[in-house]
Parts: C-alpha cells; sequence; structure tokens
C-alpha cells in the first residue's frame, strides 16, 4: 500500500491530518455547543450546521477556480491555512468582537469555509497531479487510499481531544458533564416553561452536581452550567489552531517533494521531457458531463453520511446508554481500542510470517496487549462517556478497512477483476442503506422525539447499534470517497482539475445541505422511519450510478 508512492503523498497526507484533526475537533461538538450554549432546537441547530457545511464544501469550488486562473494550487493551499487559523480563532474566542458573540461565531463559520475552501481541493490536486505521472497512474488509487486513510488519522482522535478539553474545564468550574441539564435549563426558561414533575426532575439531577442546589437558585445553577458548558466547547475550537500550526510547517518544509508534479505525461523519446495532455472539445465535454453525472449520484450519499454530526449525534445523546461496562468501554477509549486493534493485527502476522518479520511482529503484539491490558485494568465496571465520542468510529474504522480494501482491490486487479471506480460508488450506495436499515431496527420502540416532552427517564438502547451502523458507513465510504477523488483527478481535464475537484465538493456541499431533512424531520415522525429517508435515498442513487455505468466506462478506457 505504501511502496512506489510518491514522496509528497505523504507530505500532503501529514499537512491534512493535521487540518482534518482540528475540522473535526470542531464538528465534534458544534450542534452540541449551539443546543447547550444558546438552546436552540434540533431543526434550528440542523439549519446552522447544514448552512455551515454547504458552504465549507461549496467554497473548494471558488479555491478551484482561483488556483486554476491566478494563484496556483500551492499558493492557494499556503492562504487557505492562514485564513482558516483566523477563523478558528474567532470562533474560540468569539469575545474578539465585544458583546456580539453570535455575530463572532457566524463570521468565524464563514471564515472556515473561505479558508477550507482554498485548501481542500487544491490539496487533492497537488496529490491527483502526482499520480499523472505515468510511474505512479497504477497507484492512482492506492495513493488517494492512503491519502484518505491520514485524513481520518486526524479525525480519529478529534472527539477525544474535544472530549478531554470540555471535562477538564467543566471540572475546572467543579462540574461533570451531563446533557440533560442544557436541555431542562433552556426548556425552564423558554416560553413553555417546565412542569412541575420535570422541575424536580431537574432538581434531582443537578444536586449530583451541587448539593445546595434547591427550586430558589435552580435558573443560577443553569446559567452557570450552560456558560460553563459554552466555555468549554469554545475552547475545544481553539485545538484547531494548534492543528493548522503543524499543518503548515509540514506543508512548507516538505514544498520539495510535491512541486515538481505536474498535469503531464512523458514523452517516450525523452523520458526527463514531459508534454501536456491534450484533449479535442468533444473529449473535454464527455469528461465534464460524466464528472457532473457522477457528482449528481453522491449527493444523496452526503445526505445519509454527514448525518453522523446532526441526528446520529442527537440519537447519541438522547436515546443510548451514557455509561457502559468494563469491556464496552474499550470502544470509547482510543487508548485502550488502538493497542487492541494493534495486538490483533500483529498477532495474526506472527502466525502468517515466518523468520525474522515473525519476532518482530510477536514484540510488537506482546507490548500492545501489555499496554491494553494495564489501561482496562484501570476501567470502572460503569464508565461514563460523552455524545461525540461516537465520532471516531468512523475514522477509527478508515484507518483500520483501508489497508484491507487496497489489498482486496490489489488482488482483484492482478486478477483482472477489480471493479471500476464508478462501480465501487454504485456498490457503495447500496452498502450506505444497509447501515440506516440497522438504525431502523434499532429504533423500533422507542419513544420518539415528538412523543418525548419533558420526559427524562425512559428507554435508552445499546452504544452497539450506532457502533454497527458506523461501521458499515464506513465501508460505504471507502468504496464511495476515496474511488470519487481518485475518478476525478483521473477524469478531469487537464486545465480544469482544480475546477473539478471543486466540483466534487460542490456535490458534496449540496449533500450536506440536504442533511438538515433529518433534523427537520427528528420530532415530526416516529424515530425509526426518520431512517429509511436515507435507506431509499441510497438505493436511488445507487439505481441511477447503474444507469449512467456505459457513459463512466467510456471516459475511463
Amino acid at each position: 500500500m505504501f511502496k512506489e508512492q510518491p514522496k509528497g503523498l505523504f507530505v500532503t497526507a501529514l499537512a491534512n491530518l493535521g487540518e482534518r484533526f482540528g475540522y473535526y475537533t470542531m464538528i465534534a461538538i458544534f450542534v452540541l455547543f449551539l443546543q447547550a450554549k444558546y438552546g436552540y432546537s434540533e431543526a434550528a441547530a440542523g439549519e446552522i450546521y447544514a448552512t455551515f457545511l454547504l458552504f465549507v464544501y461549496f467554497m473548494p469550488l471558488v479555491g478551484g477556480v482561483i488556483a486554476d486562473h491566478w494563484l496556483g494550487h500551492q499558493k492557494t493551499v499556503t492562504l487557505g491555512m492562514l485564513v482558516m487559523f483566523f477563523g478558528y480563532l474567532l470562533l474560540a474566542f468569539p469575545t474578539l468582537l465585544g458583546q456580539l458573540e453570535l455575530t463572532a461565531i457566524f463570521t468565524a463559520l464563514g471564515v472556515i469555509a473561505v479558508g477550507t475552501g482554498l485548501f481542500k481541493g487544491n490539496l487533492q490536486a497537488l496529490v491527483g497531479r502526482m499520480y499523472d505521472n505515468p510511474t505512479y497512474e497504477s497507484k492512482r488509487d492506492s495513493g488517494f487510499s492512503v491519502f484518505y486513510m491520514f485524513i481520518n488519522i486526524g479525525a480519529m482522535f478529534a472527539p477525544t481531544a474535544a472530549q478531554a478539553v470540555v471535562n477538564f474545564v467543566l471540572g475546572r468550574s467543579g462540574f461533570t458533564y451531563d446533557s440533560r441539564i442544557p436541555e431542562l435549563f433552556h426548556k425552564m426558561v423558554g416560553a413553555d416553561g417546565l412542569s412541575a414533575t420535570a422541575q424536580q426532575d431537574f432538581l434531582s439531577i443537578a444536586q449530583l452536581q451541587q448539593a445546595d442546589v434547591s427550586l430558589t437558585n435552580i435558573a443560577e445553577f443553569g446559567q452557570a452550567y450552560v456558560n460553563a458548558l459554552g466555555g468549554a466547547y469554545q475552547l475545544g475550537f481553539g485545538v484547531a489552531c494548534l492543528s493548522l500550526i503543524f499543518s503548515f510547517g509540514i506543508f512548507i518544509l516538505g514544498k520539495r517533494t510535491y512541486t515538481p508534479a505536474v498535469p503531464s505525461k512523458t514523452d517516450k523519446k525523452n523520458p526527463s521531457e514531459t508534454i501536456e495532455e491534450t484533449l479535442s472539445p468533444k473529449e473535454t465535454r464527455e469528461r465534464i458531463v460524466a464528472l457532473l453525472l457522477v457528482f449528481a449520484a453522491v449527493i444523496f450519499f452526503w445526505m445519509a453520511f454527514h448525518q453522523n454530526g446532526l441526528t446520529l449525534t442527537y440519537f447519541a445523546r438522547d436515546y443510548t446508554q451514557t455509561s457502559v461496562s468494563r469491556f464496552t468501554n474499550i470502544w470509547f477509549d482510543l487508548f485502550a481500542l488502538l493497542p487492541v486493534a494493534i495486538a490483533l493485527i500483529a498477532g495474526y502476522f506472527t502466525v502468517k510470517r515466518s523468520g525474522t518479520q515473525r519476532w518482530v511482529y510477536a514484540v510488537v503484539c506482546l507490548i500492545a496487549a501489555t499496554w491494553a491490558y494495564y489501561r482496562i485494568a484501570g476501567f470502572s465496571d460503569s464508565n461514563p462517556f460523552t455524545p461525540q465520542l461516537f465520532q471516531h468510529f468512523n475514522p477509527f474504522f478508515i484507518v483500520l478497512l483501508t489497508p484491507i480494501s487496497v489489498g482486496l482491490f490489489n488482488h482483484l486487479a492482478r486478477k483482472g477483476k477489480e471493479p471500476s471506480a464508478p462501480r465501487k460508488i454504485a456498490l457503495g450506495m447500496l452498502i450506505a442503506g444497509l447501515a440506516y436499515l440497522l438504525m431502523t431496527w434499532g429504533s423500533v420502540g422507542l419513544l420518539s422525539p415528538m412523543e418525548r416532552g419533558d420526559v427524562v427517564d425512559y428507554a435508552r438502547v445499546t452504544p452497539y447499534w450506532l457502533i454497527s451502523t458506523y461501521f458499515v458507513l464506513t465501508i460505504a465510504e471507502l468504496f464511495i470517497s476515496p474511488m470519487g477523488i481518485s475518478f476525478v483527478s483521473k477524469v478531469a481535464p487537464p486545465k480544469y482539475k482544480g475546477l473539478m475537484q471543486g466540483g466534487w465538493f460542490a456535490a458534496t456541499a449540496i449533500g450536506n445541505f440536504l442533511i438538515q431533512i433529518g433534523s427537520h424531520f427528528w420530532d415530526q415522525v416516529p424515530l425509526w422511519s426518520l431512517w429509511l429517508i436515507f435507506v431509499v435515498c441510497c438505493i436511488l442513487s445507487a439505481f441511477f450510478m447503474v444507469s449512467i455505468m456505459k457513459k463512466l466506462d467510456r471516459v475511463t478506457k
């Protein structure tokens, strides 16, 4: 997987890792922040979140035009990192604009979206250009899989970082995390207020935090808790500033590794010289039309997939157990989960390898197993966790499954049976539909949000429903996202590479804007039926991809 890849791949992948770590730290807690600090409803928070993602993923289209026509990819990426830094700084410290805190937050979101637009698509265009060199052309799909895996290494640690910051800041104020407190406080001070029963429930929950709370001062307690939790979330946003400094340093110091890459083919008479690939107007038009059709197909996948930061987070907060047993907690503690995974993988290779390699893997297995044992031994019988931790499952599974998927596709390629990128995308759509069938099954019998009202105690389900859903969604993502990015870099006409990478993100942007459909129906329909919306959308997208397969096959020959 890592062999015979251009050196610039690892520099650009590391730069992306740092930026994505900061971004996903912010995403893991963003809607939780909006609701806890300002009392937004699920639907209103969903609209803000969806609009932000719309611009985050649409702006790479503009960034591609800027790079293609004026600054070039490298300078545009550098500018993007600087712009994002100031956006995250304002998001973490909105009081920089005085009393206009909400204005500062929305301004920060706009600045982050602009910076991401300059950075994201053009960094991927730089990666794609490395594989225009015939020396690396056959490694394009595996190269983008490696690039994608590095993204997810950063994303994997982001929720843990967010939880650590939140717990630390809350602890300094004498509090522990409880998602029920902000919800009950905002209902209490809202127009409808709380019923007498709900007020007593709120008081019981509050007294677990501070024993001297009573019905006369519970509002003051609630306000203090909300302020502390909101401040903790905002400090979590500041993690992105630090990670961008890392990304900037890597990108600048590794400049020489990716700068020589140019969109060209080697001149066979003189391998040291390169010539620009030229296409007829008809070929250019066919390629652009094919890409636009793929962009249209993946819109509904992204609408379903990015529920992870919205309705799936709501489900984690409101319908999933808030504490787990010792062994289930392995899934929620990366410093136990990772050594367990490493020990299992190393144990497998200890059996499969021979000679010196076997002993090396055996030592790695022993060290990882020892680390895991001592970490798990420190767990309690009941271990509380925050809902954002569910968001580390997708990147964890990406990192775990990427080598397997690359190995599988390489094996099929050697036999001449590897499916094309469009076929992988179609199959990924069907797998995503299966993920939401799991959610439908797991939600049957649960009290729907529209029925809950002020009820505090109601049935919650095992976290394994969400863990399983994220696992299946991850398999779908591996069939769609890295393959789609690779497909765009391969098919896009040379002079439109930046623009077409931006087009991929524009399609993602539309899908992200549509995620608010989930939050809109959150308290409007039975919970189990909400997930069926995404099942139907994914299946329809898969059939659309199949219907245009002949057109896509023509441009990839």
